[in-house]
């Protein structure tokens, strides 16, 4: 692994965690990839271990670790074969849980944030709509203030962890006259009186529950807004790189682990007297899927260093989401190709990475959607600034 970012507590720390995998999440997927949920003690047993707390400040119970520990959970979390599982626990932690530790105060911290290190909490964020995803200006939620309370009205579909979550991170317009600079962000218990959930069918990810959420007339206290009223959509955008940056990383994790399962299937699978790793046509089709994956990686791991020290990485992140997850697809559909009939099975790991890894073109911000936010950038010079604190 590279060493010009992974240290040897880095290194510790994947073996460590791969352990637990194999022992706590391996034995139980295809359990929950059939269910469409997974098993709800799962989540103290992450959280004593430490897993959910990784970028969390100490004094919040969390271990205050650097990025690249984040990187080798969300990379060992693609080599298990679910996405589905992946994605509730990326979630939780990094959708969820980045806005509680960036704009959370100590009330919201101590309800919300420490137990969601513990496992006790589990959360998700709500941004996208039924009449729009990524136009996160044109969404027609409201959170009209009435006193000591907001009342929300509104929908919010696709999101990961809806059905079983205990709590939403919301985007809600406070001010719907001001359009995004009307936008707030609420902490929404998932269990109040107006809250309804329907579970979506999905091609892929079926461990995880994805749902659509309706809220009528739902009384949350004015305590539970996070920041400052009307910062939600500078708020969304900030979190937004970190977002698509995870789907970056992710991505190549995947076409990593599918050509490593690729390699070595090429290595037994024999035809017309010698295995199929022996055919040119193959061999080269091989390694030009593994320099498309290994120069993903590099790049992911260079933006992941300069988010790591700060900086503001919205083009950097766009890119590594675009790209990453077009090559994962690639790769993974290959892979498939190079098991023949097998591929096709779902006895083999490659039909459902194949499911799985479509989302990656479309949730957080669909590749189109990608493509115009880096044309403004390069093309149109438009700058994107971190809030100010």
């Amino acid at each position: 692994m590279n060493g010009m970012y992974f240290t040897e507590e880095h290194q510790l720390f994947r073996q460590s965690l791969k352990d637990f995998l194999q022992k706590e999440v391996v034995p139980n997927i295809d359990q929950w990839e059939e269910a469409g949920t997974i098993d709800g003690t799962i989540w103290q047993k992450f959280g004593e271990m430490g897993f959910l707390g990784l970028a969390t400040p100490e004094q919040d119970g969390g271990m205050g670790l650097d990025l690249f520990y984040t990187i080798v959970l969300l990379e060992e979390l693609q080599k298990i074969n679910s996405g589905g599982f992946a994605a509730a626990i990326w979630a939780h932690v990094y959708l969820a849980m980045t806005h509680l530790n960036k704009n959370g105060d100590a009330y919201q911290k101590d309800k919300y944030l420490k137990p969601s290190v513990s496992g006790d909490l589990v959360g998700c964020l709500g941004v996208s709509e039924p009449f729009g995803g990524s136009d996160v200006a044109g969404m027609r939620t409201t959170a009209i203030k009435d006193g000591d309370n907001y009342v929300v009205n509104g929908s919010k579909t696709f999101i990961t962890n809806g059905v079983y979550a205990d709590y939403i991170i919301l985007a809600a317009k406070t001010s719907p006259e001001l359009g995004n600079r009307g936008i707030s962000i609420l902490i929404v218990d998932l269990k109040s009186e107006g809250v309804s959930a329907n579970k979506l069918n999905k091609l892929g990810w079926k461990a995880s529950d994805t749902a659509e959420l309706a809220f009528d007339n739902v009384v949350v206290p004015v305590k539970n807004l996070m920041g400052a009223e009307g910062m939600g959509f500078t708020y969304i955008m900030e979190a937004f790189a970190l977002e698509r940056l995870i789907m970056g990383i992710n991505a190549h994790a995947r076409a990593e682990y599918a050509l490593e399962y690729a390699r070595n299937y090429m290595s037994e699978r024999e035809t017309f007297g010698k295995t199929i790793n022996q055919y040119q046509a193959l061999r080269h089709r091989f390694v030009d899927l593994y320099a498309d994956m290994e120069m993903c990686r590099q790049y992911n791991y260079y933006v992941v260093d300069r988010m790591n020290k700060g900086e503001y990485v919205v083009k950097e992140a766009t890119i590594s989401k675009l790209k990453s997850t077009k090559m994962a697809d690639e790769v993974i559909y290959s892979c498939l190709q190079f098991l023949g009939g097998y591929g096709y099975m779902e006895d083999y790991p490659m039909a459902r990475m194949f499911r799985d890894s479509r989302l990656g073109p479309i949730g957080g911000g669909t590749s189109e959607i990608l493509r115009e936010i880096i044309a403004k950038i390069v093309i149109d010079k438009k700058e994107y600034k971190a809030p100010k604190e």
